[in-house]
């Protein structure tokens, strides 16, 4: 797994959706749905497939050899 990305958010939290779209491994927010039906996601290493799982600042999301790490 490589090292995460930061994802700085501005607000208490971001949803998993979100995440995946700001992170372009999504290209808009309707891709949200079929990408976790299709690929594994883990948020803090459990395997997660809700687009509305909502993640704060430290959270971790691992997705096809990419991580991304949530900040303030």
């Amino acid at each position: 797994m490589s090292e995460p990305r930061i994802i700085t958010i501005d607000t208490p939290y971001i949803t998993l959706g979100q995440l995946l779209k700001l992170s372009n491994v999504i290209g808009n927010g309707g891709e949200a749905k079929a990408y976790l039906a299709t690929h594994e996601v883990k948020v803090n290493g459990e395997p997660d497939a809700r687009r509305g799982r909502k993640l704060y600042p430290g959270d971790l999301v691992e997705t096809s050899g990419k991580a991304f790490r949530v900040a303030s």
